[in-house]
C-alpha cells in the first residue's frame, strides 16, 4: 500500500513567478482592510475568520493500530493530546449570522515534539495547528488567483447585508440548477450554497496541501459521534446576530461530541497538485483514512473569560508545528506572513500577549 503514495521531497514544491512580491502586495491589502475593521469596532479582530462561534477543550487519541504509511509525524505514536478549537465564520469583519458564510474549525494539539517549523519565531511554542473549513478546496488556489480575487473578497464583506444575503441565495440557486441537470457542482460552490447546515455537523478540511511525514497529504475531521452525526446537513433556523454561538454553547451544554481526524495521502502529484489548493482530491484516487479521534465533553463553549482569551490571547496558525507537518504550496506560503502580521497587529492594537498555551488550563472553563 505505501508504495502508491507519493513520498515528501522539497521539491513537490515550485515557487511561483513573482510570488514574493504577490506575498507582499496580498499582506499590505490585507493590512489596510484590518486597519479599517478596526476603526469601525475600535477593537482588532482577525482579518480572517474574524467571528467566533464558540471555544472548545478536548483530548486526541492517537490509536495504537495505524498502518505505517499512517504512522508520521504527531500521529506516528499512539497516545493522547490535550486540544484547543476554535469555531468560525470565515469573513474578515464580524458580520450577522443571517448572512450564510463558510465555517471554520481551527485546531490546536498542546505539547508535540519534534523540530519546529519555525524555530526562531518567538511567539511560537510547542503545539501543532491545523486550521480547516467546511469546503474542500479553495476556490482561488495559487497565489496569483489569490491576489486577483482579494478585492472582490474585500468588497464583498464589507456590502451591505441584505445584498449579501441576495448573493447568497443566487449561489443556491444555480447549485440546484447545476444538480439538477445531473452535473456535478464544484466544491467550492456547493460549499457556499450550503453554508448555513449545522456547524457541528460539517466535515473540514485542511484545504491545501501539507507534508505528512514521509508523504504528503490533505488533513479532515467528521462528525464520529451519533450526537453530532445526526446535525449533518440539518438546516441551522438563524433567528439573530449570533444564533450559531448560542446553538454551540446550547448543545455543548447537555452533549458531548466526537470527531475522528483524516488524512487524505497524495497518490499522484497532476490528479492532486500542492501548488493549486483549488483543486479536489478526488476520493477515487485515494480515500480519506482515519489517523485519530477527538473527544469533546460537556462545557461552556463562550464564557466570558473564555471569549477574551480565546479571541484575543490565542492564535492558530498552519506555520505553528513540526517540520512533518509543513505546509505545502503557495497559498500555505502566503501565510507565513499574513498571519504574523495580523496576529502581530491584533495583539497590538488590543494590548494582548503574544504566547502559545502550554497547558489546556490556560483556556479558562
Amino acid at each position: 500500500m505505501p508504495e502508491r503514495y507519493v513520498r515528501y521531497y522539497p521539491g513537490v514544491e515550485q515557487k511561483q513567478p513573482d510570488e514574493d512580491r504577490l506575498i507582499q502586495e496580498i499582506v499590505e491589502q490585507m493590512a489596510e482592510t484590518n486597519c479599517k475593521v478596526f476603526d469601525k469596532h475600535r477593537h482588532a479582530v482577525r482579518d480572517a475568520h474574524a467571528k467566533s462561534h464558540g471555544f472548545l477543550k478536548g483530548i486526541l487519541k492517537v490509536p495504537e493500530n495505524l498502518p505505517e504509511h499512517l504512522r508520521q509525524g504527531l500521529f506516528a505514536h499512539p497516545g493522547h493530546y490535550d486540544v484547543m478549537v476554535r469555531l468560525s465564520a470565515a469573513p474578515g469583519d464580524l458580520r450577522s449570522d443571517k448572512i450564510p458564510a463558510p465555517h471554520g474549525f481551527a485546531l490546536k494539539i498542546l505539547n508535540v515534539p519534534g523540530h519546529r517549523l519555525l524555530p526562531d519565531d518567538p511567539s511560537d511554542g510547542h503545539n501543532q495547528d491545523f486550521l480547516m473549513v467546511n469546503i474542500p478546496v479553495l476556490a482561488f488556489g495559487t497565489v496569483r488567483k489569490y491576489k486577483q480575487m482579494l478585492p472582490f473578497i474585500t468588497q464583498g464583506e464589507q456590502a451591505p447585508e441584505s445584498m449579501m444575503r441576495g448573493m447568497r441565495s443566487v449561489l443556491r440557486g444555480v447549485n440546484q440548477l447545476v444538480e439538477s441537470a445531473g452535473v456535478p457542482a464544484p466544491a467550492t460552490l456547493q460549499g457556499l450554497a450550503r453554508s448555513q447546515n449545522h456547524i457541528l455537523g460539517e466535515t473540514y478540511h485542511t484545504m491545501a496541501a501539507l507534508r505528512y511525514g514521509d508523504y504528503i497529504a490533505k488533513i479532515s475531521i467528521a462528525p464520529e459521534s451519533d450526537s453530532v452525526k445526526t446535525l449533518t446537513g440539518q438546516q441551522m433556523q438563524i433567528e439573530s446576530e449570533s444564533t450559531i454561538r448560542d446553538l454551540v454553547r446550547d448543545f455543548f451544554k447537555h452533549n458531548t461530541a466526537d470527531y475522528v481526524i483524516r488524512a487524505q495521502l497524495c497518490t499522484d502529484l497532476e490528479r492532486m497538485p500542492v501548488e493549486d489548493a483549488a483543486v479536489l482530491w478526488r476520493e477515487e484516487e485515494s480515500p480519506h483514512q482515519n489517523i485519530g479521534i477527538l473527544h469533546f465533553p460537556q462545557q461552556d463553549t463562550f464564557g466570558p473569560a473564555r471569549r477574551v482569551y480565546s479571541d484575543d490571547v490565542l492564535s492558530f496558525n498552519p506555520w505553528h508545528g513540526i517540520r512533518e507537518h509543513q505546509p505545502l504550496g503557495s497559498i500555505m506560503r502566503v501565510r507565513i506572513q499574513a498571519y504574523e502580521h495580523s496576529s502581530s497587529f491584533r495583539h497590538c492594537m488590543n494590548v494582548q500577549p503574544r504566547a502559545e498555551p502550554r497547558n489546556i488550563d490556560e483556556m479558562p472553563d
